[in-house]
């Protein structure tokens, strides 16, 4: 396959083309995207937002990363990608941007890193809550769906959507399918929590760490 192969305005780009500099340039590359949104919408089923991680647990996630795209990399950056995206991320203190961001709450389980890095993940959702720009939602795991999990996508202000499969990233820009995206965004956002309630189930998920 090719990289960044069209379909009308839409490019699908595998993994394996993306990382042949290394984890650290991709990290690098995503900072004007950042600079020039203005309102990020996230959903993740799996991870922590790259957005709100924390340097430790970031790092054991591209650690995963080095182990599944081995035969792909030229070497293993993963603890210098990780403070890049730490510094990339710094944008969630910016007054003029606004971030609500959707995790599942099986995510707050998902270990990656030893236990001191996953608690000093949650710890940091806990206080990255507190944010202004911030709305950090919590969709229950014991709550009756009424829509299904989805693969983790971004939608950068209203014009793009970053989709990110297993093996390769697909980025949106058509308005129909940007519009689809933003209303299973919302889909997904009724069902969540906010405020005090996602404050308790990631205390909840922290305590079961201790």
């Amino acid at each position: 396959m090719q990289q960044d192969r069209p379909s009308g305005e839409s490019t699908y780009t595998e993994w394996r083309h993306k990382v042949r500099d290394g984890l650290t340039p991709l990290q690098n590359s995503l900072v004007q995207r950042f600079q020039e949104t203005r309102l990020f919408r996230i959903y993740s089923s799996t991870l922590v937002p790259g957005l709100l991680q924390t340097e430790g647990y970031a790092a054991a996630v591209l650690r995963a990363v080095v182990a599944e795209l081995q035969e792909k990399l030229p070497f293993d950056d993963s603890a210098e990608a990780a403070r890049a995206r730490v510094e990339r991320s710094r944008v969630i203190h910016e007054p003029e941007r606004r971030f609500v961001l959707l995790v599942e709450e099986a995510v707050l389980y998902h270990q990656l890193g030893n236990t001191q890095a996953m608690a000093d993940q949650l710890d940091y959702l806990l206080t990255a809550n507190d944010l202004p720009s911030i709305s950090l939602g919590v969709i229950p795991t014991g709550r009756e769906r009424a829509h299904l999990p989805q693969e983790t996508f971004h939608v950068y202000d209203d014009g793009l959507v970053s989709v990110e499969l297993v093996s390769a990233e697909v980025k949106i820009t058509q308005a129909p399918e940007v519009a689809l995206y933003l209303k299973a965004f919302e889909q997904l956002n009724s069902m969540a929590v906010y405020g005090a309630e996602a404050r308790a189930l990631i205390l909840k998920a922290l305590e079961g760490l201790r």
